[in-house]
């Protein structure tokens, strides 16, 4: 069991989200294209929102990334979200009392509850972000961290405008990670707030970047790389062809930062 922790929630990777148990009222499904929506007393209002915001960010998703050559999921495949009628009843269910939610891209499951702010701007998104991103690369290990989160955050149009921002902040006030130091963390819960928070936006910048500054369709190509087995520095140079290594896409994108900022 392999467990990463989010700002907006968990990831879950070999683990299934634990099932739904039966309990004295009966679980409700609704279903849409691409979602199975399961709850026991949340509003049936809030249920089609769920499902409304969550078709439209499916689209926009696999717009944004590239992605829509793929063939997605529907129907037998869909996604499944299940939503506990409070963070009581998460919590209950054996879930962390600090997590939004959980997600299981291997087994498309978010496991959350309605009461948590951002719902709908950042944690379904984020949370789907996950899920479409390992669609297109695939559970192999060769994925950096930052590139997964960077994918998932810029979901959340808030983080995705502010993110250069605070990039800027951060190497104004000294607290900068260079990439080789990003693509060796992995976020656990001792690490400070200070530092996740870095994490993020440096990771939401960099993968904005990536995909604004070097064509949404080379993109696309780099996570083909990553679905077949290379490792991140070849399907970046394979991918994005100016970029001979890691070290020279820091480069080009701390030159980005510094031009937008004048």
């Amino acid at each position: 069991m392999f467990r990463r922790i989010l700002s907006a929630g968990l990831l879950v990777w070999g683990l299934a989200v634990p099932p739904v148990s039966a309990a004295s009222s009966p679980w409700k499904e609704n279903k849409s294209d691409h979602f199975i929506v399961a709850c026991q007393h949340v509003p049936p209002d809030f249920v089609r929102e769920v499902i409304r915001t969550a078709e439209a960010n499916y689209i926009e998703t696999m717009t944004t990334l590239g992605f829509t050559r793929y063939k997605g999921w529907a129907w037998g495949s869909r996604v499944r979200i299940t939503i506990y009628d409070s963070r009581e009843a998460y919590v209950d269910s054996s879930h962390y009392g600090w997590s939004a939610g959980e997600v299981n891209p291997a087994s498309r499951e978010i496991v959350t509850f309605p009461s948590e702010s951002g719902f709908f701007d950042a944690i379904l998104p984020h949370e789907l972000g996950h899920i479409i991103f390992h669609e297109a690369v695939g559970f192999r290990d060769n994925v950096p961290l930052w590139l997964d989160e960077g994918v998932a955050m810029y979901q959340e149009k808030a983080r995705r405008l502010g993110a250069d921002a605070a990039v800027r902040e951060l190497i104004h006030t000294g607290r900068y990670m260079p990439l080789d130091v990003l693509s060796r963390m992995d976020l656990g819960a001792g690490t400070d707030r200070d530092t996740v928070d870095g994490f993020y936006n440096e990771a939401a910048s960099l993968v904005g970047f990536l995909i604004n500054k070097g064509e949404v369709y080379r993109f696309a190509r780099l996570c083909d790389e990553l679905r077949g087995g290379r490792r991140f520095a070849w399907a970046l140079r394979k991918a994005y062809m100016q970029y001979t290594d890691p070290a020279e896409l820091e480069k080009a994108w701390r030159r980005y930062l510094n031009e937008a900022a004048d």
